[in-house]
């Protein structure tokens, strides 16, 4: 195992030293009570310059990201950032900008989240957005916020159930608790569906809403959307598109045409913004014009050629974040959708529905495809052919896969597919790459089949091996 940085120490080998101050101030022990006073020296590693830069160097070959490889994880859509964004989030103008400026001094930033927004409202079919949001579940929240306040305003206090379907993203019913609403789930139909007569059956005078992704987690689409929206409406409801899948219908179907009437959409994985290892994000929301009085505050307005603030919302869910929300990401999610412009906004759409269903059709003889059918932007596959012939697990086979030099996909999820595999390529994989891909995943099909123990002893090329995940989970160690 590798040294800590701790365990690396040699004393007097870090040579850097702050100059000395020059500002005419007191000791800063004189300002600060002495019970608060540390009486001994902080622990800090004393290395050279070279063997710090080495150090860090070395932890960042262990990172997997869409810079290194295909990286499908299902329902997660890690596609690759082209690098023209950062170098427009990094520009001047908007990197050094600050939030406490007044906004006469910072128009171009705001006709920027102005003109996003319009582009947002195009592409979901909504009628106004907010940036605000700093990520997909904090969207969800806001989201889930907007609809309380809906029917709080209109007297409407007895609806505190929310439906969700039992497949979708874990986010959803945490949201619902988190606001205050009890979750009713609806079941699936054999087809992977939402379950009409449960739908029926369950839509009552207390349901405030129904969070719905579409496709939904199984990649599929739910070809009764008008019917659903129906329902829900017509019990007086209202429903919610968690912007997830986005990407596999942008450019040819909005939710807002499909009857939806919030929508939360995530720039970091729609729009191309990087995501992953706890941020940053972007969850911007949108709604139908008559929620549009309880979005977040403030928003944008535009008078004349001038932009401003909207802070005069009398029924807005107030602030849900800080400031205006993580604008070096609303930065790249702008230069994004410009450079693909409507047909490219399409294209990358219908390339990654291409993708994934290449995927699917092409491993459907080596694993079990539940739901082998026209999928969107990703679709499930399971182990039961090999639990059948070697008791190889899921599990197993997204370690093996690891030896071959790819992140594995979503494993165990949704739950109420056994043996979940979930896949998702995106429309940034060439064909070649997912020809490399499907190779691996036949060839671990084959030593499934002839030498098993290869595949129930991986990984065997990473820096750690196996572990045991469940007592990591129960017992982390998460200090040296």
């Amino acid at each position: 195992m590798p040294k800590l940085l701790i365990e690396k120490n040699v004393p007097g080998s870090n040579a850097f030293a702050l100059p000395p101050c020059d500002l005419n101030m007191s000791p800063l022990e004189d300002s600060i009570p002495s019970q608060f006073l540390r009486q001994d020296a902080p622990r800090i590693p004393e290395l050279s310059e070279v063997e710090a830069v080495r150090h860090y160097t070395e932890l960042s070959h262990r990172a997997y990201g869409v810079d290194d490889g295909l990286y499908p994880l299902g329902s997660c859509t890690m596609k690759y950032n082209p690098k023209i964004n950062e170098w427009a989030a990094r520009l001047p103008g908007f990197a050094h900008v600050h939030p406490y400026q007044p906004a006469r001094t910072v128009q171009g930033c705001l006709q920027l989240m102005s003109e996003t927004e319009k582009m947002l409202c195009e592409i979901a079919g909504m009628d106004r957005f907010t940036l605000q949001p700093a990520a997909g579940a904090h969207g969800e929240m806001t989201g889930a916020m907007i609809i309380k306040a809906y029917h709080t305003h209109h007297q409407d206090h007895k609806r505190t159930k929310m439906l969700i379907p039992d497949s979708a993203h874990g986010t959803n019913p945490a949201t619902t608790n988190v606001v205050g609403y009890k979750v009713v789930e609806l079941k699936s139909n054999a087809d992977g569906l939402i379950d009409l007569d449960d739908l029926r059956a369950k839509m009552d005078d207390e349901v405030a809403g129904l969070m719905l992704t579409n496709p939904n987690t199984l990649g599929l689409f739910e070809k009764d959307i008008d019917e659903i929206a129906k329902i829900v409406h017509g019990g007086g409801g209202l429903l919610y598109y968690d912007g997830a899948n986005l990407n596999a219908i942008m450019g040819v179907a909005r939710p807002g045409d499909m009857g939806f009437d919030i929508v939360h959409v995530n720039l970091h994985k729609t729009f191309s913004t990087p995501h992953g290892g706890g941020g940053p994000g972007s969850g911007p929301v949108g709604v139908k014009a008559f929620l549009a009085d309880y979005l977040p505050m403030p928003l944008i307005k535009k008078e004349g050629e001038e932009y401003s603030l909207d802070y005069d919302r009398p029924l807005s869910i107030g602030r849900v974040r800080s400031f205006y929300g993580n604008f070096g990401v609303i930065v790249k999610a702008y230069a994004y959708i410009l450079a693909l412009g409507s047909e490219g906004i399409r294209d990358a759409c219908e390339q990654a529905v291409l993708n994934a269903n290449y995927l699917r059709i092409k491993l459907r003889d080596d694993y079990h495809i539940p739901f082998d059918r026209l999928c969107k932007h990703e679709f499930v596959a399971t182990s039961r052919k090999q639990m059948e012939e070697s008791h190889i697990s899921t599990l197993d086979i997204a370690k093996r896969l690891m030896d071959y030099g790819y992140h594995p996909p979503t494993v165990y999820f949704p739950l109420i597919v056994k043996e979940a595999l979930m896949v998702e390529p995106t429309e940034t994989e060439s064909r070649e790459r997912l020809d490399d891909f499907i190779a691996a995943m036949q060839n671990i099909a084959q030593e499934s089949r002839k030498t098993p123990d290869i595949v129930l002893s991986a990984p065997h090329s990473t820096v750690i091996k196996r572990i045991d995940e469940v007592q990591a989970a129960r017992n982390p160690i998460v200090r040296w």
